[in-house]
């Protein structure tokens, strides 16, 4: 299986590097298949050419501003079975290629494919609040997959598509824009196959949104833009409420 990574940029040239770095590194230490597709999203910085500096990596520009649009975009620029939707200021931990397609591989009804995010600059007390909120969602997702049958649980920024799923669906949601997409894209992922979240693919991340915002607001952000899609249909809050691009942050390095 052919296994694409698209990551969605806008003004990420401090993070940028170290996502393509770590994708680079963990994808070609698995697989021979695979392409990186950056989308940059209408950035006024050097992100593009971040991106353009490491050989191999595909540059799509999308200036319609707004996750879902790039999310797009990236897809259909994409040739590969699997798509693996990678946020720019993520870090892929070591075998976390492998045991993707080791989990598409050994089943076929699997359509979707997600892991939590691993905060590498938040405190060890934060990251523990993270791992409770992450375990009252698993509840959900189990509840809502398995019994009411209305949606699984897919992590925005670590997530793994089937490419004749998503084509069946017709793609991303461009009509939501940040909150939400990732509700969005598990309730209409559902009616063609099965989701698995499994905290056995983590992802590293940025905790800088829970940084600027803070713990509270943020997940009160994102729990009620979940419910108000599943009952709606659509998130309460179309923009996303603030750009923690703003500031160039310190990366800590990753082993």
């Amino acid at each position: 299986m052919k296994l694409s990574f698209v990551i969605p940029a806008y003004n990420e040239e401090h993070c940028l590097g170290p996502c393509l770095s770590s994708i680079l590194k963990d994808a070609s230490n698995t697989h021979d298949d695979f392409e990186v597709i950056v989308v940059n999203n209408a950035s006024t910085d050097k992100t593009k050419e971040v991106a353009l500096s490491f050989p191999g990596v595909k540059v799509v520009d999308e200036n319609r501003k707004g996750l879902t649009w790039a999310r797009q975009a990236g897809f259909l620029a994409s040739t590969g079975d699997l798509v693996a939707n990678v946020d720019s200021d993520n870090r892929l931990p070591s075998g976390w290629t492998a045991r993707v397609l080791d989990e598409f591989s050994k089943n076929e009804k699997l359509v979707a494919l997600s892991g939590p995010l691993d905060y590498y600059d938040l405190p060890k007390f934060m990251n523990a609040q993270v791992k409770l909120w992450y375990f009252l969602g698993y509840i959900t997702y189990l509840f809502n997959h398995f019994i009411s049958k209305k949606a699984g649980m897919i992590q925005g920024g670590n997530f793994i598509l089937r490419r004749t799923a998503l084509e069946k669906i017709g793609g991303f949601n461009t009509g939501i824009t940040f909150y939400g997409e990732d509700t969005d894209i598990a309730l209409r992922m559902q009616k063609t196959g099965l989701i698995k979240f499994t905290f056995g693919l983590p992802i590293y991340s940025s905790g800088r949104r829970i940084t600027s915002e803070g713990f509270l607001t943020t997940g009160f952000r994102y729990a009620i833009n979940y419910f108000w899609v599943l009952l709606f249909k659509k998130p309460l809050h179309q923009k996303n409420q603030s750009d923690v691009r703003s500031k160039k942050i310190d990366l800590p390095a990753i082993q």
